[in-house]
């Protein structure tokens, strides 16, 4: 007996809608403490409307992955902003016009939890959601399948002042890159 192997010249041949794999992976925001329920992570207007965080895989590749805001059809930059005299990090979403959306951590009885740049590891600022007891809780990417990476500041540059985005300094990139 033979096998029927299809004679197959081009690589296009190959891709089938079945097992066509699409351009783009949302990975879910997390964070988490311990024992407890995973928290939503969320961007929340002056209004209190609530956007989707996404870490977003555009390839095979998950080394690194860009952590966006999804608002009104937009894919916005969240960052680690200068921090001035407070003691830690903010996490904003930067809109076009330069005004800021906070990045928060909502419980499932409601509460809501800043999330902060709370210390720094080298080139690595370690993003936690801050409870009113001072918990702090990891930020997560979790994909479609499970796989898990950690969601971090990224500093490419010695200077406190990273970028200028929009008008707003940023002090460092929010990414998801593999846990520690």
């Amino acid at each position: 007996m033979q096998a029927q192997i299809e004679d197959i010249t081009k690589r296009s041949d190959l891709i089938k809608p079945e097992t066509e794999i699409t351009s783009e992976i949302f990975w879910n925001i997390k964070a988490y403490h311990g024992e407890e329920n995973l928290l939503k992570i969320k961007a929340i207007d002056k209004n209190g409307i609530q956007y989707p965080v996404k870490a977003i895989q555009e390839s095979e590749n998950t080394s690194v992955l860009n952590v966006k805001a999804l608002v009104d059809g937009k894919r916005l930059p969240i960052k680690l902003i200068v921090r001035g005299d407070a003691q830690y990090y903010p996490a904003k979403v930067i809109m076009d016009d330069g005004t800021l959306m906070d990045i928060k951590a909502i419980t499932e009885d409601g509460q809501i939890l800043d999330v902060k740049g709370t210390s720094k590891t080298g080139n690595i600022i370690h993003l936690r959601a801050i409870d009113k007891d001072y918990n702090r809780y990891n930020i997560i990417a979790i994909s479609p399948i499970g796989d898990v990476m950690a969601v971090k500041g990224v500093k490419m540059m010695d200077t406190e002042v990273e970028a200028v985005i929009n008008g707003v300094r940023i002090f460092a990139h929010v990414k998801s890159i593999p846990q520690d």
